[in-house]
């Protein structure tokens, strides 16, 4: 493959896999529910949450995989076996098997959502890999713009399966086209074994790294933003503002910020850098998390919808704006663990993200006050974790091999990281 657009739409279609398989089930869930003679939050708890920790554990180890024997078989690896946990959903008759397919589902897309990342590492750096992430980023939030609208039509035409069925489709397509297009990017001389106490060293030597381990947390919080808004938007639209049918028009709109930013960063990285795009985002976030917060207060924490609209818009057009330049400023100094970096990225992010919608989610009340509160202290911590993390070395962190873990149950000692 040589065209830069057609990787792009590739990266684009793989890593939109996860948000397919969350976004698009959302409308079908109560009929699930209702099928499987399941109470519709049981559903909706088990169908969705035991689909996340799926792709936490295929996070851990497809990565390090990714590592060991080259990105392109991880990646396909991936997509079988989420092609396998779709078949077990297509054909279930309860919502244990299900639920069971679904946890095969999510081990599986951390396949494509983290080979993908390590690919882009492979082959670019810096502000370049952030404008890429960038426009990766634009086309993927298509997928949430959309995918509740065409799943509630597919639905209502064929039934909840159909969905799966499309699941099915979209994986296969993209295996194929990794398969025929898609070259290796992790040349063998690079390659790091599988082998656990290697992995172990690996991993602590990631983790020591202040910037990077300061820029986990920073991400994990603006995601945890973003969680939390998608785990209230049912309530706040259908309960809150009364919108029901028009539910997915609302959701694409501010989910449309999100695109829009990212398509101007690409734009913009490469003139002004990735950091000062990152600040110009937290500004953002934190302006209009404010302004929602006194909006709330006025109104009791149910401001009017135009005004609801007009500043969750911005805030996550800031949220845009820093998706990708967090990931790439976390990355940089991960070319030579790219597999297992993103690994503990995706990870570690998404645990504190899911912390954090959690936490916050507690003191959900019906209003926008959480939202609210939840915008402004994730941008008000995550810069001041990101500008912590600036102060730490970006350094090039090299891996421990084999070899060298050798030398250090000997008397020799670990290599240290290249200056």
């Amino acid at each position: 493959m040589t065209s830069l657009r057609e990787r792009i739409l590739l990266y684009a279609g793989l890593t939109s896999l996860t948000a397919l398989s969350i976004d698009g089930l959302l409308p079908a869930l109560r009929r699930i529910g209702t099928d499987m003679a399941a109470a519709p939050p049981l559903s909706t708890q088990s169908v969705i949450a035991l689909f996340v920790l799926g792709m936490a554990i295929g996070e851990l180890f497809l990565g390090p995989l990714s590592d060991a024997v080259g990105r392109r078989k991880a990646l396909l690896l991936g997509l079988g076996v989420y092609v396998v946990g779709t078949l077990v959903a297509l054909q279930s008759a309860s919502l244990p098997v299900l639920v069971l397919g679904r946890i095969l589902q999510g081990i599986g897309v951390a396949g494509p959502k983290i080979a993908t990342r390590a690919m882009i590492r492979d082959q670019f750096e810096g502000d370049a890999m952030a404008r890429i992430l960038s426009l990766m980023f634009t086309l993927f939030i298509l997928v949430p713009m959309l995918a509740p609208l065409l799943a509630q039509g597919l639905t209502a035409l064929a039934g909840w399966r159909a969905i799966f069925a499309a699941y099915l489709a979209i994986a296969l397509l993209l295996g194929l086209w990794v398969f025929r297009r898609q070259p290796e990017t992790l040349p063998p001389e690079r390659r790091i074994p599988f082998r656990p106490k290697t992995l172990l060293a690996n991993a602590l030597r990631i983790l020591a790294s202040r910037r990077v381990t300061l820029l986990i947390g920073a991400t994990g919080l603006v995601f945890g933003a973003q969680l939390l808004y998608l785990a209230t938007a049912a309530d706040l639209f259908f309960d809150v503002y009364g919108i029901a049918e028009t539910f997915p028009a609302y959701f694409a709109l501010l989910a449309l910020g999100v695109g829009l930013a990212s398509f101007i960063n690409a734009r913009c990285v490469r003139r002004f850098g990735m950091e000062a795009m990152a600040r110009a985002g937290y500004a953002g976030l934190i302006a209009a998390g404010l302004a929602l917060l006194a909006a709330s207060a006025l109104w009791s924490g149910k401001p009017p919808l135009a005004l609801f609209l007009g500043l969750a818009f911005p805030a996550f057009f800031a949220i845009g704006i820093l998706f990708g330049n967090l990931n790439a400023m976390a990355m940089r100094p991960l070319g030579h663990m790219a597999g297992l970096g993103a690994s503990l990225i995706a990870s570690g992010s998404s645990l504190v993200s899911a912390l954090f919608a959690t936490l916050f989610g507690r003191f959900y009340d019906g209003t926008l006050f959480t939202l609210a509160t939840a915008l402004a202290t994730a941008g008000i911590a995550a810069v001041l974790l990101t500008e912590w993390a600036g102060h730490g070395g970006a350094a090039a962190i090299e891996p421990v091999r084999p070899a060298e873990g050798s030398a250090e149950r000997g008397h020799g000692h670990p290599r240290p990281p290249r200056a």
